[in-house]
Formats: structure tokens, C-alpha cells, sequence
């Protein structure tokens, strides 16, 4: 491999190598014998016949993770370095290829500056006028009516604050905090190593697949804007680039989460989990994902069929139902996901694990009694089950009916987070942390320097409520700056002891209404 590597190919013979038998390139002044691998193309031969025995490096860097070549064809593929010194000897505009020009929409002078921007809402308006029709479509989309993706924001707007004044709030505001601790979560686990992570706010990027439909820069640039504001990251399974790229990015001190989808191939997994850097400190395993949710603004939209996720080895393709990136590119997900597989993913990694769709105060509590470390209460943003209850109602049932919960393990949030003050809400509830999703892609628009700006504007409005309820530390949180009346009328939780059903009237009574109005407990009367 090392002669292959110091071996010079001169750009004459590269351009003897361009049919569909014989197709050489170079990328990043590699040479590359492809010929193998066109038929396997998921965005098919022709793409890269154009640019068979020449210089494909701008096309594909707009488009796939620098290592993917490496890992996809092999050492055996590689030709050797082209020798610059006889690139002149061929017009330019045949060695080199550009790549597809972009349309005007994603051009950055369009956006206003970022320095205009003063909230997630802005980010939002400038990514639906900027973005690529199929970026837009992919992340602003949820399933069917988006009612429940409309509900997770609104749910925040139910539940109002009850301000305490006279407190002294001329001092500093602490909004940092601790995940993962081992004197809180599963630390008596000896096969699992507790990290301690330490974040300069209570907030995380939520995974998302294939940032780099928002930028070029795709996770690496999330990865540079989280790390200089002190933000964890939590990377996606289906990322644009590996891991061990994202991490590589930033210090290697800074730590990152992952989200892991279980492939129906438990050894790939297996391969995924090993090939992780020290920079990763905690699993969330996503257990709502059996089955894709229909995400019809996504399937309206065709996909570039050369997209394929790194990791996941996933790949884009359109077919009758249309071109939703989250149907097609999650076929490798594993739907008979159950509670046993969390022993075999313990076997698997050292890591704390963390249960991520948890949307049942049910299933909180038998997390607790597995054994994992943290849960994420989480619909995810909205985009399988629609009309399943907001994330912040499933909280809040949790806080009420099993407090007890809140000892055993880490309880995250994510779904429907825009604000500093929905992030504080959940802290009263009980939350560790929050994840926010959608925004940071929409902040992605500007490369890492969005994301930095987003951070800041997100620490600014919870330093703001923090002040205003009368806290300075996120240990002072509680319910107790919370007026519930609202949100907790007709909430009501059922007996898993005592499911019910419908055939039957003992399963009838077994449903018990845990909320009852004052009135009625006044009267001793029962809903």
C-alpha cells in the first residue's frame, strides 16, 4: 500500500482511462481506479463517466465525506498521486471538472447578515427562503398533518411562569451543567464508565441525518460552532461524514454524543460502535423508529440519488411513494428492536446508555428498572406518529405520576424548543438537559458561525427568564415557577398494572384518572 501511495501517475495516462471498462479519477490528487464500482453508483454510472479520467475533485467533495472513498473502494483502488508537473500538459477544461452549479437561492449574499438575525424564528425564515428545495422539505417536514409537530411548540406556550421578585438579581447567572454523572445515574454499574460531561448551558444539538444538505461543512461545522460555546453535540448515525471526522474537528477534550439507529445487521453495529473516538461519551439508542413516519413534504420532493450516509451506508433513491429521505435511508434500522437488545447493546460498549423516543411515563419507569443511564422524552420533532402527545406533556405526566424517576436516571427533552424560556420550562419539570434540532440545522445556513450565533442568542434568553422568575443558578429550577393549572386539567395517566380494555368492563375501571378538579376532591367525588 505504501508503493501505491508514493507512486506518481502522470495526468496523460489518467486521461487514457475513461471509458465505462477502464474509468480512473482523482480526487484530492489521488488516482482511483473506479471501474468496479460504477455499476454500484447509487446516483449511477453517468455521473462519473464525465468525469472519467480527469480531476473529480470539486464534484465530489460538494458532495460526499473526504474518507468515503478510502473506505468504500479500498487501498487496492489506488493508483497512486497524480504528478502535478504534468497537469499543464492537458487544457483545463478538460482535466478538471467542476461540479454542478448551485442555484442562486443558496447563494450567501441572498441571506441577510447573520448579525440581523435575533432569534431561532429568524433562522427559520432565512433557511425556508435559501435552502434547496429537497433541504427544506427533508427538515421541516413531519408526518402527516404535523399535528404533533405543531404541538410541541405549542404545548410550551400552556404552561405559564410564576415569577418571584425582590431577590437580588444583581449577580452572575450559572446556567452550566453536568450529564452523565456517576454519582447520580447508573454508578453502580461496574461495565459502564460515567463520564461527567460538562456543559456551559443545559441545551444540546439534537442528531439530525445529512447536515451537509444545509452546508458544505455539514456536522463538521456544527461541531466547530457547539465546541467554541461549550455545546455538546449529539451526531447522527446517518451524518454526512464518520464520527471519528466530526470529532476530529474540534479538540479532542470536547466531548460529543451519538445517536445510534441498531442495524437489522447487529454486526455492523457492532463495527460502528468500536470505530468510535474518545470523544464520544454516551449512546442514545433510538427505540420509536420500527418503522419510517409519512413525511409527505419530503416525498413530494425528489432526492439526489447520489446521497449516501457514511456510517449507516445508506442511500437515497426515488420510487413510487416519492423521494422522502427519512422512508428510504432508514431501511437498515432493525424494527424488532425490544427491551432484551439493551443487553446485548450493554455487551457491546462501555458507554452510558441513553433510551431515546421514550413517550410513555410507563416506559420511563421500566428504562429506570433496565438499568440505562438517561432517557430522551421525545416524538421525534413530530415526524413519525402523528398526534402522538408533545414532549413536554409526556414530561410533565412523568414530574406528577413518578417523580421517583428523576433519581434513577437522566431525563432529557427534546421536540418543539425555541426559545430560552421553553428551555427553562423543562428544566422546572424535572429535565436534565434539552435537545434542540431543527434550529441548529436552520443556524447550519451560516456555517459554524450561525451555530455559534444561535448558542449565544439561546444563553442570552435564558440568562433573561432565569433573572426574571428570580433564579441565578439552574439548581434553584422547580415546578415551583410553574402555574400547571392549565396544562395538567384533564391530564390523565393509566395503570400499566391494570391496562384497559375495551371488551371487557374490569379493564374499564382498571383506567384510573390520577387529576381530579379541586371541586371534585372538595366533594369527594371521582372523575
Amino acid at each position: 500500500m505504501s508503493e501505491k501511495k508514493e507512486k506518481l501517475v502522470s495526468a496523460s495516462t489518467v486521461r487514457q482511462h475513461c471509458t465505462a471498462e477502464d474509468c480512473w479519477v482523482v480526487v484530492d490528487g489521488k488516482v482511483w481506479d473506479i471501474s468496479s464500482f460504477l455499476p454500484e453508483h447509487p446516483g449511477g454510472a453517468e455521473v462519473i463517466l464525465t468525469h472519467a479520467g480527469c480531476d473529480a475533485t470539486s464534484t465530489y467533495n460538494s458532495i460526499h465525506a473526504p474518507a468515503l472513498l478510502f473506505n468504500t473502494l479500498g487501498p487496492s483502488k489506488l493508483i497512486g498521486h497524480i504528478d502535478t508537473t504534468t497537469i499543464s500538459s492537458i487544457p483545463a477544461d478538460e482535466w478538471i471538472k467542476p461540479p454542478p452549479s448551485k442555484s442562486a437561492e443558496l447563494l450567501l449574499s441572498e441571506k441577510p447578515p447573520l448579525e440581523t438575525l435575533i432569534s431561532s424564528h429568524d433562522f427559520e425564515t432565512v433557511a425556508s427562503k435559501t435552502l434547496s428545495a429537497k433541504a427544506w422539505a427533508f427538515y421541516s417536514s413531519a408526518a402527516t398533518d404535523c399535528v404533533t409537530h405543531r404541538a410541541n411548540k405549542e404545548y410550551f406556550d400552556r404552561i405559564w411562569f410564576r415569577p418571584r421578585v425582590l431577590r437580588n438579581m444583581a449577580g452572575p447567572v450559572n446556567m452550566r451543567t453536568t450529564i452523565l454523572e456517576e454519582r447520580k445515574c447508573r454508578g453502580k454499574q461496574e461495565d459502564v464508565d460515567m463520564p461527567d460531561v460538562s456543559m456551559s448551558a443545559p441545551f444540546f444539538c439534537a442528531p439530525a441525518a445529512m447536515a451537509r444538505l444545509v452546508h458544505d461543512s455539514g456536522e463538521m461545522g456544527i461541531a466547530k460552532g457547539c465546541a467554541e460555546k461549550g455545546v455538546v453535540q449529539c451526531i447522527s448515525t446517518n451524518a454526512s461524514f464518520p464520527a471519528s471526522e466530526i470529532c476530529g474537528t474540534v479538540s479532542p477534550d470536547h466531548p460529543f454524543l451519538f445517536q445510534l439507529y441498531v442495524n437489522k445487521d447487529r454486526s455492523a453495529t457492532s463495527k460502528l460502535l468500536k470505530s468510535f473516538p474518545k470523544s464520544i461519551k454516551a449512546i442514545l439508542v433510538t427505540v420509536d423508529a420500527a418503522t419510517p413516519g409519512k413525511r409527505e413534504a419530503d416525498e413530494r420532493v425528489r432526492s439526489d440519488e447520489s446521497l449516501m450516509t457514511p456510517m449507516s451506508g445508506a442511500r437515497a433513491v426515488n420510487d413510487k411513494k416519492g423521494g422522502a429521505l427519512g422512508r428510504i435511508m432508514g431501511n437498515y434500522i432493525d424494527p424488532g428492536l425490544n427491551w432484551e437488545d439493551l443487553k446485548w447493546l450493554r455487551k457491546e460498549t462501555r458507554l452510558p446508555i441513553v433510551v431515546k423516543g421514550v413517550m410513555s411515563v410507563e416506559d420511563a419507569v421500566m428504562c429506570a428498572e433496565t438499568g440505562v443511564e438517561g432517557v430522551v422524552i421525545s416524538n421525534h420533532g413530530g415526524r413519525n406518529l402523528d398526534t402522538s402527545p408533545p414532549s413536554l406533556r409526556v414530561l410533565l405526566q412523568l414530574h406528577l405520576t413518578r417523580p421517583d424517576v428523576f433519581g434513577k436516571l437522566d431525563v432529557y427533552l427534546d421536540g418543539g424548543i425555541r426559545r430560552g424560556t421553553d428551555v427553562l420550562k423543562a428544566l422546572c419539570l424535572g429535565a436534565k438537559a434539552v435537545g434542540i434540532g431543527r434550529p441548529f440545522l436552520y443556524n447550519l445556513n451560516y456555517g459554524s458561525e450561525g451555530v455559534a450565533h444561535l448558542i449565544d442568542i439561546l444563553k442570552d434568553e435564558l440568562e433573561v427568564a432565569m433573572k426574571l422568575i428570580g433564579i441565578t443558578d439552574l439548581s434553584q429550577a422547580g415546578p415551583q415557577y410553574l402555574d400547571l393549572g392549565e396544562s395538567i386539567r384533564g391530564l390523565i395517566s393509566l395503570t400499566s398494572e391494570n391496562p384497559p380494555d375495551r371488551r371487557t368492563r374490569e379493564g374499564k375501571i382498571g383506567v384510573k384518572h390520577r387529576f381530579r378538579e379541586k371541586r371534585s376532591e372538595k366533594n369527594g367525588r371521582s372523575n
